[in-house]
């Protein structure tokens, strides 16, 4: 990770980590990289809903032109969108304003090309173009015809719904829907998509405001989509991020459907299908040991990346595997799209539901997850709270009690926060909740000597 980009984009809190001049100095790099290698670059940029995703839009808009880009504003809409028509709509880079399951006080700014995220090597000279003031007279403003266009292109949402309705091979007619986009990018999309494919949808948080994005909704609060859809007799429930890159599901029943069930359920019908390329998914190391075995019991293998999609897409992409994911939702259907699309995601579920006549909660029965804590703490200095001997012997410890049971332990930064999150996974629910209060303790103890 550098100074201002994580695994996912450049994020803070808005105003204060976060500011208009980051984002008008990235359209200014952007813009000089691309007039540099003798073109007029095409970027997109689209935003959520958060309160300042308009500020940073501008910014970067502002700047891209100025450096001689022509610029195409999608408005809002999700991640996956701005991937999906930045690859086929040919345009030299894709920018998605978003801080995706954060609160809205967050903002973020995540870069993208044809093939996916941008590499380490290209953010490590946006952030040098940031903290170098004399970039700014190394490279002039175009000027006369050199000049780009901001231009709006809201008839991408409609190339866009175009594809994720094409990805269904059987009409949802029949299907009872609930869907809750969060308040976020997806409430531009998910209704349309699944009405043009025949489903009958009923929605909960879909009037965004500015500041309501991600509040106690969608995939991160799945509670209410769980509620929502028991007290209306649905079929299925999809729940995404502020950004749409994830999906969480609640089948008939209420019950959480997480990421770990949803690859099992997707590769277990490629396998069956013969599209499951060398019978093989990633995972990251965050996923459930339960669904190793629920996979190695059907003959599918695994194997594991950093936590991260775009560890688990460099994956796919490198050993030509079908489908990968995380936990948390953000699951790559390679057919279709080489990032996390929660709307695609839940698309391709309905489609399996409706050809094989039976409920989610069947087809993932044979998931039977380890007890699981996770636990998230806040600190100032990630790396040297997890250097520390104080923490390294509390994760020795951890680990030699787990092991017996074929347990594991998990301690790492977040990409995006200031947090170190905790991972403890066992066969006993009070041994696990033990240990990670334990491990917990001892960070907050070692932070405040920080």
């Amino acid at each position: 990770m550098g100074k201002y980009f994580g695994t996912d984009g450049f994020r803070g809190y808005a105003g204060k980590e976060l500011l208009p001049i980051h984002a008008y100095k990235i359209g200014r790099f952007l813009g000089c990289y691309l007039k540099a290698r003798g073109k007029k670059g095409r970027v997109l940029i689209g935003k959520d809903t958060r309160l300042s995703s308009d500020v940073f839009e501008n910014a970067i808009a502002s700047s891209l032109a100025g450096s001689g880009s022509d610029v195409y504003k999608l408005g809002v809409v999700t991640t996956p969108a701005v991937a999906y028509l930045t690859s086929e709509g040919r345009f030299d880079f894709g920018i998605m304003i978003s801080a995706s399951h954060n609160p809205y006080f967050d903002n973020g700014i995540k870069i993208m090309d044809s093939q996916g995220k941008i590499d380490d090597a290209l953010i490590n000279k946006i952030e040098e173009y940031i903290d170098n003031e004399e970039n700014e007279e190394k490279h002039p403003y175009a000027t006369g015809s050199e000049v780009g266009i901001i231009a709006d292109f809201e008839k991408g949402k409609g190339i866009y719904e175009d594809f994720l309705a094409c990805a269904s091979a059987e009409p949802l007619n029949g299907l009872k829907i609930g869907l809750d986009p969060s308040n976020g990018g997806a409430s531009s999309v998910c209704t349309s998509v699944f009405e043009r494919l025949g489903a009958n949808t009923y929605i909960i948080n879909n009037k965004p405001n500015g500041i309501n994005i991600n509040e106690g909704c969608g995939s991160t609060h799945i509670e209410k989509l769980s509620d929502f859809v028991k007290a209306n007799g649905l079929d299925v429930g999809f729940a995404y991020d502020g950004d749409g890159d994830r999906c969480i599901c609640v089948d008939e029943k209420g019950k959480i459907i997480d990421g770990d069930k949803i690859i099992y359920a997707l590769a277990c019908d490629l396998k069956e299908r013969g599209k499951l390329n060398s019978n093989m998914v990633v995972t990251t190391v965050m996923s459930n040991g339960g669904l190793y075995k629920a996979l190695s019991k059907v003959g599918i293998s695994h194997v594991e990346t950093p936590v991260g999609d775009k560890f688990v897409s460099e994956r796919m992409t490198r050993d030509g595997y079908s489908i990968g994911g995380e936990q948390s939702g953000h699951i790559i259907i390679k057919e279709y799209l080489g990032t996390g699309d929660g709307v695609l995601t839940s698309v391709k579920l309905a489609e399996l539901l409706k050809r094989r006549k039976m409920p989610i909660s069947s087809l993932v029965k044979d998931v039977k997850p380890f007890p699981q804590i996770l636990k998230n703490v806040h600190v100032v200095d990630k790396n040297a709270v997890l250097g520390s001997k104080a923490i390294q012997s509390a994760r020795e410890k951890a680990e030699k009690i787990l092991k017996a049971n074929g347990g594991r332990v998990l301690l790492r930064p977040s990409g995006t926060e200031p947090l170190i999150r905790i991972m403890v996974e066992g066969e006993s629910e009070s041994e696990c909740k033990s240990i990670a209060e334990m491990l917990e303790a001892s960070i907050k103890e070692v932070s405040k000597s920080e």
